[in-house]
């Protein structure tokens, strides 16, 4: 079996940090650090069809959640804290339902656990604008973007995935095949009766959309020990748009 590619940091209580749809590890780094000189040995993590993991076929969460718990096997970690955002937020729910004893504490970044209609089809359409038989620079793939999207930080973000696939040939790190028709997968919910009855933490965006407090009830349902915070002046990239407080609140549930 494949297993994914991480960056370690640190020595202390495993903490697993899973990115979103689109991303990787290293969108993680700074807080990765951070977490480490806390005492803690963070492993980012680069899922499947992501970063520098595999490229499969295959796709969905059941999928996700199995590859990290093969992960751990190899690195012969009995059990971790996980943090997933987004996409890996639902990774990391269907982790904790699936294999509660391996999951000492769960902590979900901005997203709920209900089904999410497809509505990243509008990045995906601007990615598929970028021919890499033409462009030779990050800055020739921006402008190409930016005639797609206007937000400079989701510009910055996608852009990050370019990389020399051959010399004078780029290309992304992500499956971009794979990931533009698994839309329905992204957006998909953990199971009805699914259920995880450890410590867990639902943290969100107070300017975001993703969690709202209709949804508290059915987080209750499936997580029942779950307490939800508001990370102030931030919407879905809270862990980004305010860094210091985000740290501060899962830090804080960590170490409680």
């Amino acid at each position: 079996m494949e297993l994914l590619h991480s960056k370690i940091l640190g020595e202390g209580t495993p903490l697993f940090i899973l990115h979103g749809f689109l991303g990787m590890s290293d969108n993680w780094k700074t807080l990765g650090s951070q977490y480490a000189d806390n005492g803690f040995q963070v492993h980012l993590i680069d899922q499947r069809n992501h970063g520098k993991s595999f490229h499969s076929p295959d796709f969905d969460y059941d999928l996700l959640a199995s590859d990290v718990i093969a992960y751990m096997d190899h690195r012969q970690i009995e059990s971790a804290l996980i943090l997933g955002h987004s996409m890996g937020g639902k990774t990391a729910m269907q982790i904790a339902t699936s294999h509660p004893y391996r999951v000492t504490k769960l902590i979900v970044a901005d997203i709920a656990p209900k089904f999410y209609p497809p509505h990243h089809q509008y990045i995906v359409d601007a990615l598929a604008q970028l021919d890499f038989n033409k462009i030779t620079s990050r800055k020739e793939a921006d402008e190409v973007l930016s005639q797609h999207l206007k937000d400079f930080g989701i510009r910055q973000f996608l852009l990050k995935n370019l990389h020399w696939v051959e010399p004078k040939k780029m290309g992304f790190r992500f499956n971009f095949e794979v990931l533009k028709n698994r839309m329905e997968e992204i957006g998909d919910n953990i199971g009805a009766t699914a259920s995880y009855d450890g410590p867990a933490l639902f943290i969100r965006g107070d300017r975001s959309e993703y969690i709202l407090p209709n949804d508290y009830p059915e987080i209750k349902k499936h997580f029942p020990k779950a307490v939800i915070e508001t990370v102030d002046n931030a919407g879905h990239w809270l862990h980004a748009e305010n860094p210091k407080q985000f740290f501060e609140k899962t830090l804080h549930f960590m170490n409680s």
